[in-house]
């Protein structure tokens, strides 16, 4: 007899926005470590409340990381103004998390090219994909191991 796996404790718009953001992870064609922990340690901060379950549920997301659904599928899914915000703020530190090898920039063509389909996709007014990416890079630059703790603080105001 087979165990089903049962799908992680998120509802259906948190599980689109997951897709969204693995979709950005994918666009050069690789899952990179730093891209999976970036995610499975955001996601848990937003939907799980202890750090018990927190580490279950990242156990239980890293299977849908596998999964490469494309933007044009999942994004139109993610209706509301504060969750396209969020799906636009995580493509884009997932993106920035890593490089393939040391020679190539930290955004590579195929993720940016990934970056700009999500944008236009979205459809956010540009003051506020502006803002987005400058309060990442402004992050990135002010404390580069706060990064994490800075955006999940931010997501949690944008998400009450």
């Amino acid at each position: 007899m087979t165990l089903q796996k049962l799908p992680p404790p998120i509802s259906p718009r948190q599980m689109d926005i997951l897709r969204a953001v693995a979709a950005m992870a994918w666009a050069d064609g690789k899952l990179e470590p730093d891209e999976i922990r970036i995610m499975l340690d955001e996601f848990a901060l937003l939907f799980a409340k202890t750090d018990t379950e927190r580490n279950s549920l990242k156990n239980r997301l890293r299977e849908y990381l596998d999964q490469n659904i494309p933007l044009e599928e999942v994004v139109p899914q993610i209706k509301s103004i504060d969750d396209r915000k969020l799906t636009l703020r995580l493509g884009y530190q997932v993106i920035k998390a890593s490089r393939r090898n040391p020679d190539e920039p930290m955004v590579n063509l195929d993720e940016a090219a990934a970056y700009q389909r999500l944008v236009r996709i979205l459809g956010l007014p540009s003051e506020v994909v502006a803002d987005i990416e400058a309060s990442i890079v402004s992050s990135d630059e002010s404390n580069s191991q706060g990064i994490i703790q800075a955006l999940a603080s931010r997501i949690h105001k944008l998400l009450k």
